[in-house]
């Protein structure tokens, strides 16, 4: 997997982002050449040091061709919304990113650089599903925006796969939580957890901390990541721990590993919330070689290990 990457040059869209900053420290330690697309310079401009940057606008598509010069392989991490708040407005997230994505994939075909990984949601795409844990080959059934967005990109990645030659590579990410996770309140319900109880908030749980989902740590993300550069089948992989948990249980495993109690306020359960999911990792594990290596006790003990040694999270 890292032989393979070493040497490649790569480009992230989204890199100063919260998978991105990961992704591209494995994508450095792994030897490859590494240019990161975003709109903005981050603040600590410490970690751009040993990227080349190209700054940009996704939607419009400035920027691209420079970007995507002499690039082996694109990794699209790139979202300008979350699923809680995509319904608020649709247009705007169809502009943005489904917009923005055929916009990336015209400058692809101009530049021809004909090899993509893309970050889908394992979350959102499914909907309520029929069983469990979830298959690829599950119905998709989005119930909100966000994850309609994320289905339509997966079938044009499809499209370009099978009439133009693109080698696209889908990851149907579940939900990850680790370092560098800033939309602390919005996404991200351990940091969210972590965040408030070390401030003295209370924390917020839609219903009655009866829904399951599946959280995997950032590094099994990564590793996920680097493996799918080897793929070339064009193939769609769910990213997940395999084991779904309950909010209360995440709750309980927080309070266990921060020592931290925390004030819960319950709040009416939100219509396009996902009773139940977590996935069915067994296509990753066969065909990128690729198993998670964190459970949700291990995962959350390392990084409350990191957030105590850096005083932040």
């Amino acid at each position: 997997m890292i032989q393979a990457v070493s040497g490649a040059k790569v480009l992230v869209l989204g890199g100063f982002g919260f998978l991105g900053r990961h992704l591209v420290d494995g994508l450095l330690h792994s030897g490859a050449n590494v240019r990161v697309f975003e709109r903005n310079m981050p603040n600590d401009a410490q970690f751009a040091r040993d990227v080349e940057v190209v700054l940009g606008n996704f939607v419009t598509g400035e920027g691209f061709d420079e970007a995507l010069r002499d690039v082996d392989v694109v990794y699209h991490l790139i979202s300008t919304t979350v699923p809680s708040t995509s319904n608020d407005d649709p247009i705007a997230d169809v502009q943005s990113n489904l917009i923005g994505t055929l916009q990336l994939l015209r400058h692809m075909q101009a530049a021809n650089v004909g090899r993509i990984v893309y970050v889908s949601s394992g979350g959102t795409v499914y909907g309520n599903p029929m069983t469990l844990p979830v298959p690829e080959g599950h119905p998709l059934n989005p119930l909100c925006s966000y994850g309609v967005v994320k289905v339509a990109v997966e079938n044009y990645l499809a499209m370009y796969s099978k009439l133009y030659g693109l080698s696209a590579t889908v990851l149907r990410v579940a939900n990850p939580y680790g370092m560098h996770q800033h939309r602390i309140g919005v996404q991200g319900v351990i940091p969210t957890f972590i965040g408030k109880m070390m401030r003295g908030e209370p924390i917020e749980i839609w219903g009655d901390g009866s829904v399951v989902r599946d959280y995997i740590y950032v590094e099994d993300v990564v590793s996920a990541l680097l493996a799918a550069y080897g793929d070339r089948s064009s193939g769609t992989f769910n990213i997940g721990s395999g084991v779904g948990h309950r909010i209360s249980d995440v709750l309980k495993v927080v309070r266990q590993t921060t020592g931290l109690e925390g004030a819960v306020r319950y709040l009416p359960q939100r219509n396009f919330d996902v009773e139940q999911i977590y996935l069915d990792i067994r296509r990753a594990r066969e065909g990128l070689n690729w198993k998670p290596k964190y459970s949700l006790e291990s995962g959350c003990a390392h990084y409350w290990r990191l957030i105590k040694a850096k005083g932040d999270i």
